[in-house]
């Protein structure tokens, strides 16, 4: 790395204009390049590999309400002189709406403002996080002040009394079930490092915290997202903002399932949920996607779900629209391991241990419809499998014929709700982060 010039005074040092020769003469990096292997090109693709089946435009007359979840987040700086200080704000948001409102407005001649505002039925979360520099609530390290703003975050929203951690405790122990799970294993304990703590659900306390069996220092349950072991007190909590949009979308998810349950069970069947983005939980909170699993596994055997996790981004993106030509329209393709592996992600496939098995709890699906849109899907499977099948992925036909429905010619394969929550969620780097940025400067002490 370069010297950069602080005063002015000196010129910056700059890179090295001939460096490159030794790389180049290397005859271990020379080695190592004729030892890589480049990805099969679009034309090579050889789509017979998956389970392909027709799905038709009919409508779905069980589904008649859409729920779609999405988040996002910015990161401003607080203080840009050292130390350097760092907040993220989250947004996130539930968009509840009617099928038959939609229905409507594609037949209307002139769409009205109440129409719009039927579907535009939106509820919002909001989340203020220290990243870097901030001590938060007399917490004494950085790792304590996400650790704290997390547990409080959890225990208020959306309300104390129906809270995330209320959800979070029930689908981590199976309250659903007449027979729930008794313990649950944390990796790690945030404070005296211990390996396997052992959470017993008779030992969680009111505001959902409980001791560790080494230390006995008091921790709380949002610590089994093991984000305390991504978080660097000195370079700071940037890496899990990710890992967190994820983990919260989800968790809203449970806490919408674990609401209609209470209300009334009957209303699964006619709801679907849209969440952005795949349904896996990535890096360190990976872990919840089994008991997530286990979650829908018990819904579709005694009531029902229908779940679509919808991506608008990302290699699959990619590679749907550089095979769009070869797949014909009103056609579904499951995707397998051997065909990921080959076309999509670089590596060799493992018979024994399916794409995402460790993060996934569902399989993908590229869906082109009659009219030639490309969507890209997660279905919930029961299991983790190399070749899952059509009769594997839960509800497959009824929910394409749902996107069929909700589609949006605003963007590129896009969603009606998903389209519509992103808008009324996402912030911009202008001017919502220049905003954020002083609002953060102007309330935070020194």
């Amino acid at each position: 790395m370069s010297y950069a010039s602080k005063y002015g005074r000196r010129p910056p040092e700059y890179a090295s204009k001939s460096s490159h020769q030794e790389i180049i003469k290397d005859k271990a990096v020379q080695s190592f390049l004729q030892q890589c292997k480049l990805p099969s090109t679009v034309d090579n693709v050889e789509t017979d590999d998956c389970e392909t089946l027709t799905i038709s435009d009919a409508n779905t007359e069980d589904i008649r309400h859409i729920i779609a979840i999405d988040g996002g987040y910015t990161e401003v700086e607080v203080h840009k002189k050292f130390p350097s200080a760092r907040i993220a704000f989250f947004q996130f948001g539930i968009l509840f709406f009617a099928l038959e409102d939609l229905q409507n407005i594609h037949e209307s001649k002139f769409i009205f403002p109440e129409q719009m505002t039927k579907i535009k039925n939106i509820e919002r979360l909001k989340l203020a996080l220290p990243t870097k520099g901030i001590s938060a609530y007399g917490a004494a390290s950085l790792t304590a002040s996400v650790r704290e703003t997390l547990h409080r975050f959890f225990l208020s929203e959306p309300s104390p009394e129906d809270s995330l951690a209320k959800s979070l405790k029930w689908l981590l122990f199976g309250e659903y079930n007449c027979q729930p799970f008794v313990e649950w294993s944390l990796a790690s304990c945030p404070i005296c490092s211990h390996r396997d703590i052992t959470i017993r659900i008779k030992d969680i306390t009111a505001d959902y915290c409980f001791k560790c069996d080494y230390c006995e220092n008091q921790l709380f349950l949002t610590d089994v997202f093991r984000l305390h072991e991504a978080i660097d007190d000195e370079m700071g909590a940037s890496g899990i903002l990710g890992y967190l949009t994820t983990l919260i979308e989800q968790i809203i998810i449970v806490y919408i399932i674990q609401t209609i349950l209470k209300i009334k069970p009957a209303l699964l069947k006619d709801i679907c949920i849209i969440k952005d983005g795949p349904l896996a939980f990535f890096g360190q909170t990976a872990n919840l996607h089994k008991p997530m699993r286990k979650l829908i596994c018990w819904l579709k055997d005694h009531h029902d779900i229908f779940l679509i996790g919808s991506e608008k981004s990302g290699a699959f993106v990619e590679h749907a629209d550089a095979i769009s030509t070869s797949i014909t329209p009103g056609s579904a393709m499951i995707l397998n391991n051997d065909y990921i592996y080959r076309y999509i992600i670089p590596g060799k496939a493992d018979p024994n241990r399916p794409y995402g098995s460790t993060t996934y709890y569902g399989s993908k699906v590229i869906y082109k419809t009659s009219a030639g849109r490309m969507y890209v899907v997660t279905l919930p499977t029961r299991n983790s499998l190399v070749s899952p099948r059509a009769s594997d992925l839960f509800n497959l036909k009824p929910v394409l014929n749902v996107i069929t429905q909700l589609r949006c010619d605003m963007y590129d394969s896009a969603l009606i709700p998903i389209a519509i929550v992103n808008k009324l969620v996402s912030l911009s780097n202008h001017p919502s982060s220049r905003i954020l940025e002083k609002f953060a400067r102007t309330n935070v002490k020194s």
